[in-house]
């Protein structure tokens, strides 16, 4: 399926549906859901703890594979990508940015974004300018010898955001990027995810109940039970684009 201007989406779930077995009862975390995601969009899938928003962006992001349906990147159903291509492309095109930030305690701030290129293979070099380029963009430049216990929970979030977007990723995925952060660091997230969609064209997916990344969305999914659901809550947040 092609956009309005002519463009194929960047990513895709086609009837997608995820069933988790627990004892002996089959929990349907996702049930039957379809998306196109715009290049270039800020994407919220709003829902409470348990709606299957986390599971979803999971699926979208390569990180579980679907009981039944697909998730087409580019064209591609990345359920028919071997293992080793599968990782390439988590490493390269998509980015993910989680609640618990995820950073490496005995590293700095620098070496923490570094590591994804390093493993990678990119040279010394290139890995300086990018990683200097990224803690630029995320305001942290100044904090880059600094070590995860030294900073502050909006930091550390900082840190990780700029080791998702240090691999320059044409989509970057969240889950609950806010969620552990004050009311002000939260909303300072808020705005620069914001901005990275914006500034840099990065397609932008974000799973959070935060109703601050809501307003700030060109579009807003909400979920209840696995299912995309049209309420008054969802209709409050208009898509922002001209």
């Amino acid at each position: 399926m092609t956009s309005q201007d002519g463009r194929s989406p960047i990513l895709s779930a086609r009837d997608l549906v995820r069933v988790f077995q627990s004892g002996s009862a089959e929990v349907r975390a996702v049930q039957g859901v379809s998306l196109d995601v715009e290049r270039g969009e800020f994407l919220v899938l709003l829902g409470r703890s348990g709606s299957g928003k986390t599971t979803l962006l999971n699926l979208l992001g390569g990180l579980d594979r679907p009981t039944n349906g697909a998730v087409l990147f580019e064209g591609r159903d990345m359920g028919g990508m071997p293992d080793s291509e599968l990782t390439a492309l988590r490493r390269t095109r998509l980015g993910f940015v989680f609640q618990s930030f995820g950073l490496l305690p005995l590293l700095s701030a620098y070496e923490n974004v570094d590591l994804s290129l390093r493993i990678s293979g990119v040279s010394w070099k290139e890995r300086r300018a990018r990683v200097e380029e990224a803690l630029e963009q995320v305001g942290l430049r100044a904090r880059a010898k600094h070590r995860p216990f030294e900073l502050s929970g909006g930091e550390q979030q900082r840190v990780a955001l700029a080791r998702a977007l240090v691999t320059r990723p044409a989509v970057l995925l969240a889950d609950e990027p806010t969620g552990d952060l004050d009311s002000a660091t939260g909303a300072a997230i808020a705005r620069l995810l914001r901005q990275v969609a914006s500034e840099r064209g990065v397609t932008v997916i974000i799973a959070t109940h935060d109703l601050r990344l809501a307003g700030l969305a060109d579009r807003v999914k909400e979920m209840v039970d696995g299912a995309f659901v049209e309420d008054a809550a969802a209709a409050a947040f208009a898509p922002k684009r001209a």
